[in-house]
């Protein structure tokens, strides 16, 4: 699991590294090769992996049920380059997640590859679906698989699953979401080509516009026109469109988007967050945040630590005190003066627990 660099998600998680398409402008493939190690020595530690058939029937592909180490008892991220490969023990790094993100599920390879076990796309799902605070976005230049998929009735169609489609030049087929019973988006990266009035790609959801980057021989730079084109149709059938950074040479600052479709703009926490941040009042029961109660403590001997025993909200801590004949605005002011540097510290502990993979 990676803080990601990729600016329309937040995270990036690769349970399956490698792929199969020949992209002559693929990032990833280079990237592999800079952390594979040596792969002829990975590939004769044959212990340490399962070698399985490939769907499409092509050369078998790779799993690996716990991470292969290198001489120094590190773990190789890409132990056979860009090879397909199945690391079937990275779904517990989900769960260090402790608020919920946009999560961009195969960011080094295509998950829906052709060449992809069944069971490996039916198990990511399902390990993606029992952590639903998170959104998960998946992408592939092989749309047709999710369609066939989605007919099965084995593609989870929930609002934080998002489906999309790589398409680099107009004409190319995506996956439009069934009568919008699944999420859809497209990524226009890199733009190859001019789009005009989306040359079929009819309206999905989302649209994610960048350029390519790197200087491969031949590389494509786009016009900006290329992009206005985009933009005008996606206002006004109401899409947002997120470019890219790589845009801003191309179209300046001033005009860059960077949109979201409502329900990736939603942040989820998870339970162990929620009942560090959140608490019941014992009179109403009415469930707030911690720092907007007032929490009651006790302690039955001198010299021991006082324990935490309930939370009041503030109007039924009034009347708890009026029931005792204290003055509950001078104890509060007295508590608040107390707790202040105290409740900053949490408040930072916090903040950096929300960030800790």
């Amino acid at each position: 699991m990676n803080r990601s660099k990729i600016e329309w998600c937040d995270h990036t998680f690769n349970p399956i590294t490698g792929c199969r398409h020949d992209c002559e402008y693929c990032y990833a493939r280079k990237m592999t090769a800079r952390f594979a190690g040596d792969v002829r020595l990975n590939k004769s530690a044959k212990a340490d992996y399962r070698m399985v058939e490939a769907a499409d029937g092509g050369d078998p592909v790779y799993v690996l049920d716990k991470p292969m180490l290198n001489e120094t008892g590190k773990p190789l991220v890409y132990p056979f380059n860009f090879e397909p490969t199945y690391h079937s023990y990275r779904f517990e790094r989900l769960d260090a997640l402790k608020m919920g993100n946009n999560i961009f599920v195969g960011a080094m390879a295509d998950v829906f590859g052709e060449w992809v076990p069944d069971y490996w796309i039916e198990e990511i799902l399902a390990e993606c679906a029992k952590r639903s605070m998170h959104n998960y976005m998946f992408l592939t230049k092989n749309p047709g698989r999710l369609v066939k998929m989605a007919n099965e009735g084995k593609l989870p169609s929930g609002d934080n699953f998002w489906y999309g489609s790589s398409v680099t030049n107009p004409g190319k087929p995506y996956f439009y979401g069934i009568s919008r019973k699944y999420h859809s988006f497209i990524s226009i990266e890199p733009i190859l080509a001019d789009f005009g009035g989306y040359g079929g790609l009819g309206y999905p959801e989302w649209i994610i516009i960048g350029a390519e980057t790197g200087n491969r021989k031949g590389k494509v730079i786009p016009d900006a026109g290329w992009i206005r084109n985009i933009v005008e149709i996606a206002d006004r059938n109401n899409i947002p469109v997120f470019m890219k950074d790589s845009l801003i040479r191309i179209v300046g600052e001033d005009e860059m988007r960077r949109d979201y479709p409502p329900e990736l703009r939603h942040k989820a926490i998870s339970e162990k967050m929620d009942r560090k941040l959140y608490g019941y009042c014992e009179a109403c029961k009415a469930k707030k945040k911690k720092r907007d109660m007032v929490g009651l403590m006790a302690k039955t001997k001198r010299g021991l630590g006082a324990a935490h025993y309930c939370y009041l909200c503030r109007e039924c801590f009034g009347k708890h005190c009026d029931r005792l004949g204290l003055n509950a605005a001078d104890i509060l002011a007295t508590a608040d003066g107390i707790g202040e540097k105290e409740e900053k510290q949490n408040e930072k502990k916090l903040q950096k627990d929300s960030r800790r993979e």
